[in-house]
């Protein structure tokens, strides 16, 4: 059978168009375009003072990211992760540096400085500003395990965003090359987190391509687009639903103008929302999650339960 060759320029036309497996964050804007997604979400919506509350949580995360850093895992750490496919960042169970404990203090501390800020809101950053080292540890660990009854609720997002900056910066040390090629690939190839939601691309040569969201450290990956996320299912068992219109729709149909829908899966009963960057090029995983919650009670009644939560809203009794 006869070959095509491949002229020099479409040899590097093909690397450019080729999906890339991972997308590490841009350190120098993550939490910035969270926390103006987050305000842009709340004009008009009716939990507006909380997404503004958030955006400040996420404008105290661009703040302490700048001037943190993380020790760079092992040449030999990395090549062991690769070996045997799993992440080398262990998010849940892997050890920390202790020097996190001061993003939970900036954060709390800008928190309690901001103008209007609740006074329930000033006592939990009190609280947080002189939290024992052993107790942030230990509601770290009940987090990253998602272990409900051992997580203090109220203090759940600061700490949450603390880890979100000590993650973040851990990236910084990894290029794509480095990321290791799971056999699980519903959860993230760098810190083994479950996804917060996905997002599809419409900019650049990656245009349509749908990549998975780490709640925790931002990292991306791709995922194919009528599939799971969680089970991995597809085909007629795939439907997508919003607010304005809960009836499946196609997925790459133009009927539909939402930029946030729930991927519903029939096999499974979960959903993880999905973002449509060609309905808004300003989509974000997180904030978009959090703002369009009336989706989530939606979908409870229609017996769906989502496969993973947001790492900014927590729920449940308080350890």
């Amino acid at each position: 059978m006869p070959q095509r060759i491949l002229e020099p320029g479409q040899i590097e036309t093909a690397g450019q168009r080729a999906t890339p497996r991972v997308r590490l964050p841009a350190r120098d804007r993550v939490f910035a375009r969270r926390a103006a997604r987050l305000r842009e979400r709340a004009m008009g919506h009716p939990l507006a003072d909380y997404l503004r509350l958030l955006a400040t949580v996420c404008d105290a995360q661009q703040r302490a990211l700048v001037g943190f850093s993380a020790s760079p895992p092992s040449a030999a750490q990395i090549a062991r992760a690769r070996e045997h496919a799993m992440p080398p960042l262990l998010a849940s169970g892997g050890p920390r540096e202790p020097h996190w404990h001061d993003v939970v203090h900036d954060i709390a501390g800008l928190l309690g400085a901001a103008d209007g800020m609740p006074a329930a809101v000033g006592d939990l950053a009190a609280r947080l500003r002189s939290a024992p080292a052993a107790w942030l540890e230990q509601q770290a660990d009940a987090l990253l395990a998602a272990r409900a009854g051992a997580i203090d609720v109220a203090a759940a997002p600061i700490v949450m965003a603390a880890l979100q900056v000590y993650f973040v910066a851990s990236t910084a040390a990894f290029t794509a090359a480095d990321v290791p090629l799971l056999d699980v690939r519903t959860v993230c190839p760098l810190c083994g987190s479950a996804p917060v939601a996905s997002i599809v691309a419409a900019q650049g040569p990656h245009a349509g391509q749908r990549f998975l969201h780490c709640a925790l450290c931002a990292t991306e990956w791709h995922r194919v687009r009528v599939q799971c996320t969680h089970c991995g299912a597809g085909g007629k068992d795939i439907a997508y639903r919003t607010l304005a219109r809960r009836d499946a729709v196609d997925d790459i149909a133009v009927a539909d103008a939402e930029a946030v829908r729930a991927e519903t899966c029939d096999a499974c009963h979960a959903y993880r929302k999905i973002l449509y960057e060609e309905r808004d090029t300003a989509v974000e995983p997180v904030a978009d999650d959090l703002a369009s919650l009336a989706l989530d009670l939606l979908l409870a009644q229609d017996g769906y339960h989502r496969a993973s939560g947001n790492p900014l809203l927590w729920q449940g009794t308080g350890g």
